[in-house]
């Protein structure tokens, strides 16, 4: 297992600042690093928010090639980037190539961490997927562009890893949540607004939760494991859990009771086989009970019991 790398004092990037995934990190990290981030900055109460935590911002679209205000002498690079806007050309752009001109031009790095999801694999039932399972368009349904675009963001990726000796791990995230929001929060809103959840017919729907807490401890182990060669790992909790699991507690805590649509159309199950994130950072540690109230308890206490 990697000792994680030493963000004190280090000169770190985080792209995709505003994201549900990086809000916790920014909180966490800013008061220890010199911490910078990116994005296009559309609404500018948001980057002020992020300048009174300490933080360089730098307002920059990735898929328009223009990285010429962005310093290019930082330690660490933590891409959070994600666009999905439906437009395949401006998807791949800002994904696939906007990956590529971010390493070339940060390319003096110790590391960098590339953010993908386990929405790169094909459906494949109950199966956990390894990090060599087929590949496919799991979430066409939803996000048109958004599984093909991680896909191309991985192989530009690995590509310029490969030719330009950049350190790098490529992080495939299962299901982010914990005290501001996620995946579970959204279906406690569903429940209360009477708002049917989609599930696969083919049940349970299983998925690995993976808590702020220890995706903030785990980042810089991820950091440490990064090779010229790429590391490719599934990044999630160590337990699988289903969808109708999370919410039945949900239901528990407050009272609301779920409403289920069954649609093969649904995502369906994506549990992830945890044997090679074991071996590089070691298991999780935060329960997903523990969590989920957690959340509740910090998003929306009125609801719980």
């Amino acid at each position: 297992m990697f000792e994680p790398v030493d963000l004190h004092g280090r000169k770190v990037l985080v792209t995709g600042p505003t994201g549900q995934v990086a809000q916790p990190l920014i909180a966490a990290y800013a008061p220890v690093c010199d911490l910078h981030a990116l994005a296009r900055f559309s609404d500018p109460a948001t980057r002020e928010t992020l300048q009174a935590q300490g933080v360089t911002t730098h307002k920059i679209d990735l898929a328009d090639g223009d990285l010429g205000s962005l310093p290019d002498d930082f330690d660490y690079v933590i891409n959070l980037a994600v666009v999905k806007s439906g437009d395949f050309d401006y998807d791949l752009r800002a994904n696939g190539e906007g990956a590529g001109r971010l390493m070339l031009h940060c390319r003096s790095a110790k590391a960098f961490m590339h953010c993908s999801s386990t929405a790169v694999y094909e459906y494949a039932g109950h199966e956990p997927r390894k990090e060599n399972s087929p590949l496919g368009d799991n979430h066409r349904a939803m996000f048109p562009t958004y599984s093909i675009a991680k896909i191309a963001a991985e192989t530009v990726v690995r590509f310029t890893a490969r030719q330009f000796n950049i350190p790098t791990t490529i992080a495939r995230l299962s299901v982010p949540y914990g005290d501001n929001g996620g995946w579970p929060y959204w279906h406690t809103m569903m429940m209360q607004n009477n708002v049917p959840i989609d599930v696969h017919p083919d049940k349970p729907n299983l998925y690995n939760p993976l808590h702020a807490d220890d995706y903030i401890e785990k980042i810089p182990r991820l950091l440490a494991a990064a090779t010229t060669e790429v590391c490719t790992v599934n990044f999630g909790g160590s337990q699988a859990v289903a969808i109708e699991e999370w919410c039945e507690y949900i239901s528990e805590l407050t009272g609301l009771q779920p409403t289920y649509k069954e649609s093969k159309s649904a995502f369906g199950s994506l549990q992830i086989d945890t044997e090679t994130m074991h071996s590089l950072i070691g298991p999780t540690q935060v329960d997903w009970k523990q969590g989920i109230k957690r959340m509740l308890e910090n998003l929306a206490p009125e609801l719980l019991s």
